[in-house]
């Protein structure tokens, strides 16, 4: 074998060594970025579902007094069920959706004394409501912040 052609044939080595090297990069990446996507499990959706609840909460408490306003609340029971099971999800915008409910888990709460200008918020429930979630909410984000703890410990070897 000529001096050409060896150098040829190492090039190539070379070439395919990196390419192999690359794919391995990337792969061990992506398997641990998959490992990351699931480290907070349902307690990030349940964080984002109890912000959007006090939100809406918020919402009906500021607008107790207006005329013909119905209260808004989120089927969070539903809503987090529904994120928990992959089996009715739908996966394709034209497949169908069986999830059944409100697509977005809005829902419209029935008053037990209605007022006579349709307005349906009760202050003292809406308020009750939202000392509960704000105390679930408080109660979320200190799971996650001991889980990054914890997180934060084992990356340090600790």
């Amino acid at each position: 074998m000529d001096r050409e052609s060896l150098i040829h044939l190492i090039e190539r080595k070379l070439q395919n060594f990196r390419k192999q090297t690359k794919n391995f990069g990337r792969e061990k990446r992506d398997r641990h970025m998959s490992m990351l996507d699931n480290i907070f499990g349902v307690h990030e959706n349940a964080m984002q579902l109890r912000q959007r609840r006090l939100s809406l909460l918020g919402e009906n408490i500021a607008n107790a007094d207006t005329p013909n306003y119905k209260a808004k609340d989120l089927d969070f029971k539903a809503l987090i069920n529904n994120e928990r099971s992959m089996s009715t999800r739908r996966t394709h915008e034209l497949h169908i959706d069986h999830a059944g409910g409100s697509k977005n888990g809005l829902i419209y709460r029935v008053p037990n004394n209605p007022a006579a200008d349709g307005n349906t918020v009760e202050l003292n429930f809406q308020q009750a409501e939202f000392g509960k979630e704000s105390a679930r909410y408080t109660a979320t984000l200190q799971f996650l912040e001991n889980r990054i703890g914890g997180v934060r410990r084992a990356l340090r070897g600790e």
